[in-house]
């Protein structure tokens, strides 16, 4: 998928719209990988991906054996998929400054690579502090990263 057509599946899933124009009952999941975290298999289109919910966010596996596995270390697993999600989304992360301080990301050394939970959503900063202030109301911050997602040429 390009790019571009995933920043629109993020922006419409955040605005709440489906791409007919019309407004979505719930928005859409926008789920950043196509593997499954545990056994590296391509997930399932034919309807059965397993979808569960650990630790306030979306986990998609390919069968019920790699769920159960997930959850016997979810600490370690959560660690393993948020770095798979860094993995594959930071080649296209759309911003150049840090959504919080607007500060040149490498500016002050490597930039602070944070995987949103709730939405799996990488978010780069410039340090620590704004990883705090972005955690008080990160869909303020999110708006800019899919905002920005969506203005970029597709490649």
């Amino acid at each position: 998928m390009k790019s571009a057509q995933i920043a629109m599946l993020t922006l419409s899933a955040l605005v709440g719209f489906s791409f007919a124009g019309e407004p979505a009952t719930k928005p859409a999941s926008v789920y950043p990988l196509n593997t499954c975290i545990m056994s590296g298999e391509t997930l399932p289109t034919d309807g059965t991906v397993q979808i569960e919910q650990i630790g306030g966010r979306e986990v998609r596996f390919c069968c019920k054996d790699c769920v159960g596995s997930f959850k016997k270390d979810v600490e370690a697993n959560q660690k393993k998929l948020d770095a798979k999600i860094v993995e594959t989304l930071k080649a296209t992360y759309p911003v150049k400054n840090c959504v919080v301080s607007d500060e040149a990301l490498g500016g002050m050394g490597e930039p602070i690579l944070y995987v949103h939970r709730a939405t799996n959503q990488l978010v780069e900063f410039c340090c620590k502090d704004c990883v705090k202030q972005f955690e008080k109301n990160p869909g303020k911050y999110l708006a800019k990263i899919d905002e920005a997602a969506a203005t970029q040429p597709s490649k």
